[in-house]
């Protein structure tokens, strides 16, 4: 069955979820009890699972069934489902407002970027490209092709888009966040003159606002040579639910990958993948990144 074809089914189904049947409860055992459903296995083969609902998803769902042709409560759901990791019921809910709304680049943006957690990239690249001729002012839109390419490995082509992001950049956070991944797109692609001048923006003056963007700062001000591997690098997350812990140990432990691959010591950087990738946040771009270039490395 086609892509499009399966997308209508769902849609279908979700719909007559959201008007008001019963939700199918179904049984679950093993590893699936313990976390939530399977939503992927891993290239490196790991079972990829999402977490249960919590009140926010009953919520937005709730919400969702109230007013089932709302664009703002389908992206509240895909959102609230994507916070617990669940992210093949986002990209479905997503498709399920499409249906009704083909021409919102916020539901091809929202599809796309959750596409990417599913490691589905080429369907995220299709729905994000979607979304910049429907918005070509959207810089997610940008950033998150700018990823789709970048884990497919076409870094010259993710700088980019990257680029583009950066272009419409309002405000220091999201200077930080789209110089960041600039800058390790135009090293990835072995420019690395280009890559210098990235930095030059990212003055003593740049702060960060929202509290996550402190690790890519930190990681900038690494790659200007302002700190050293030592200094940046987080401590392991405290505990499986240390979600904030492990998002800063996953982003800052890639960002220092990277910056061994630039410099010819691939065993360290396979080292801090490999720490990576034992956690739980395989959603998270730096989980992905380090997944994505241990499997290259295995080619």
């Amino acid at each position: 069955m086609s892509r499009w074809k399966q997308g209508v089914c769902v849609g279908v189904c979700l719909f007559a979820a959201f008007i008001g049947l019963a939700a199918q409860v179904t049984s679950q055992s093993g590893d699936e009890a313990r976390h939530g459903k399977l939503e992927l296995t891993s290239g490196l083969g790991r079972k990829l699972y999402s977490l249960p609902d919590d009140e926010s998803v009953i919520a937005a769902r709730k919400s969702l069934a109230a007013d089932p042709k709302s664009v703002e409560r389908v992206l509240q759901l895909s959102k609230a489902e994507a916070g617990r990791r669940q992210y093949r019921e986002a990209v479905a809910t997503s498709t399920a407002g499409l249906a009704f709304a083909p021409n919102s680049a916020d539901l091809y943006m929202e599809r796309g970027h959750r596409e990417l957690g599913l490691r589905e990239f080429k369907a995220a690249m299709n729905d994000l490209q979607q979304a910049t001729r429907l918005a070509p002012e959207m810089l997610d839109a940008y950033y998150h092709l700018g990823l789709a390419h970048y884990f497919l490995g076409e870094f010259d082509e993710a700088a980019v888009s990257f680029d583009k992001a950066r272009a419409l950049a309002k405000s220091n956070d999201s200077l930080i966040d789209c110089a960041n991944w600039l800058y390790v797109s135009l090293r990835r692609a072995g420019k690395e003159d280009e890559a210098a001048l990235v930095l030059i923006r990212i003055t003593p003056e740049v702060k960060n606002t929202e509290p996550h963007l402190y690790f890519y700062l930190r990681l900038l001000r690494f790659y200007q040579g302002q700190l050293t591997a030592e200094a940046v690098l987080p401590p392991p997350p405290a505990a499986p639910d240390d979600l904030e812990g492990e998002l800063a140990f996953d982003t800052v432990s890639y960002g220092v990958g990277n910056w061994d691959l630039y410099h010819h010591n691939r065993p360290e950087a396979v080292s801090l993948f490999r720490n990576v990738v034992k956690g739980e946040a395989w959603n998270a771009w730096g989980f992905i990144g380090s997944e994505m270039d241990l499997l290259r490395g295995e080619k």
